[in-house]
């Protein structure tokens, strides 16, 4: 494996159980020694530090011509040691496309067992979730923030369902956030699926600090990786290579070992070894706008969570509406949360909506600069270039502040900072949206799974044109989930791990 994230952590673990499988797991970064990421109110500060690989993005037309940072993690456990912690499987309905693109496995039912194989729900009570997996899930009660609990209050009383949570099925109404929290603490894919116990395991070699430079071939075999550790290229050979980088990382690996669009391989000096025209093309990514930024009545008290404890997923046309896949979100904050275009309040002075699109429609894409490892990739999402886009995270902002103005929130409210009462037509919004929009650290698709002979990967995710490797990870997925995606792929990584050795 190649990856030691969300989807590596998970293959690693299952695939070492069988004492038959010799198994290696090669990450770029080391391990998790920073205390701060055992502490869940310390996600936002983990941005920019020695384990974040610190991509950028292209400069966005649509967003006032700015480059956005796109964080991912360089460490055991990848982008699930800085992420939010939010456990979201999605709507059944979003893996329609999927299971039409790739067959029954990747359909809702087919993840089924992989969700709750991978889960540790901790109401035992609820039905449908997992209970006794690897990965904590955590129902808060007690501990949800004031704010959070007013901004819930005021969803119903506009109408919004009770939900409860955000994994019975269906996802629009009220909840508060379900976190791969437990007592206190973040648990990452490495805590949960590489603890001690399994590391020690004579058939699982860890490889840290090892970053892979292209692929070794023979044929339309991969032999192995060649890779770059303490300033010298190794070969780690196998008889199956499983790509498990993530939607930047590994159709970057693979374009730099020569597969991909023999122009774009041209452009960054490569030459090209296998015509793959879509690798790195259906990029997409989910986007928040930072925010509608609200000044305290009174001081606002820390969170006892992660600061981001409610997500509420709506259907624009009708906040009642229960059943179908949302198609907006609006998320409560207790704190002041800003892009970089703003300046934001002092901690404890203000609370934030943020509002967001749950399928937007613009694609991007990914590809290499230039031939080797350290070339940076040109990274351009293609953020609100379709109208689709753009109308709908109009909507959501405009729901954020409906949710925002309600009398359920007066106790808290002292006034609207962001985007301010000048602001209230439709030209003046999409400009500030412009402005205050920024990634909700979702990329995917940029290896797309499909039967189809233009998908990247078929339907048991290996990659079309080689016998012996695969790609299991977050650049697989066809189309974004409503929701924050580490749940999916975690039950991606579930699912490919369960099916027949013969298939893979």
């Amino acid at each position: 494996m190649v990856g030691a994230g969300s989807a590596g952590c998970v293959i690693a673990s299952r695939l070492s159980e069988d004492p038959t499988c010799k198994v290696g797991l090669l990450e770029a970064g080391g391990l998790p020694t920073d205390p701060d990421i055992a502490d869940p109110l310390k996600w936002v500060s983990l941005q920019g530090r020695d384990y974040d690989w610190n991509y950028r993005t292209v400069p966005q037309p649509f967003t006032a011509n700015r480059v956005h940072a796109w964080p991912r993690g360089r460490i055991l456990g990848g982008s699930s040691c800085i992420n939010a912690m939010a456990h979201v499987r999605g709507h059944p309905r979003d893996f329609n496309a999927w299971a039409e693109a790739a067959g029954k496995n990747w359909s809702y039912d087919g993840l089924l067992p992989g969700f709750t194989r991978s889960e540790d729900f901790s109401n035992a009570a609820q039905t449908g979730r997992g209970h006794g997996g690897p990965l904590p899930v955590y129902l808060p009660d007690a501990e949800i923030h004031p704010v959070v609990r007013a901004f819930m209050a005021a969803g119903l009383a506009m109408g919004a369902p009770q939900l409860g949570d955000h994994n019975g099925g269906e996802l629009a109404g009220v909840a508060a956030n379900s976190l791969n929290i437990r007592h206190g603490c973040r648990v990452s894919a490495a805590d949960a699926y590489l603890p001690p116990s399994v590391l020690a395991r004579p058939n699982l070699t860890l490889l840290l600090r090892h970053e892979a430079e292209h692929l070794i071939f023979d044929g339309h075999r991969v032999t192995g990786v060649a890779a770059v550790h303490d300033a010298d290229t190794i070969h780690v050979m196998a008889n199956r290579i499983v790509l498990c980088a993530g939607a930047i990382a590994t159709p970057l690996l693979l374009m730099r070992s020569g597969i991909g669009d023999p122009q774009v391989l041209a452009t960054a000096g490569i030459a090209c070894r296998h015509s793959s025209p879509e690798i790195g093309r259906n990029l997409q990514d989910h986007l928040l706008a930072l925010g509608n930024v609200y000044a305290a009545a009174k001081a606002v008290p820390p969170s006892r969570l992660q600061h981001s404890e409610s997500l509420m997923y709506l259907h624009s046309g009708d906040i009642a509406q229960t059943a179908g896949s949302p198609d907006i979100v609006v998320a409560c904050v207790a704190a002041p949360a800003v892009s970089e275009q703003f300046l934001a309040p002092a901690y404890g002075t203000a609370y934030t909506l943020l509002a967001g699109v749950t399928h937007p429609t613009s694609r991007g894409t990914i590809r290499p600069s230039g031939p080797g490892r350290n070339d940076p990739p040109v990274i351009d999402p293609h953020y609100l270039e379709t109208d689709y886009d753009r109308l709908s995270l109009r909507k959501a902002m405009k729901a954020a502040r409906m949710i925002g103005q309600h009398a359920e929130l007066d106790h808290w409210r002292s006034h609207e900072l962001l985007p301010g009462e000048p602001i209230s037509s439709d030209a003046d919004l999409d400009s500030f949206l412009a402005r205050s929009a920024s990634t909700h650290h979702h990329p995917a698709g940029t290896c797309r799974m499909g039967r189809d002979d233009g998908a990247v990967v078929d339907e048991t995710l290996g990659v079309r044109g080689f016998d012996n490797l695969s790609a299991v990870d977050a650049s697989v997925i066809p189309s974004l989930t409503s929701g924050p995606i580490n749940a999916a792929v975690i039950a991606i990584a579930e699912t490919w791990s369960s099916l027949p050795r013969r298939l893979l």
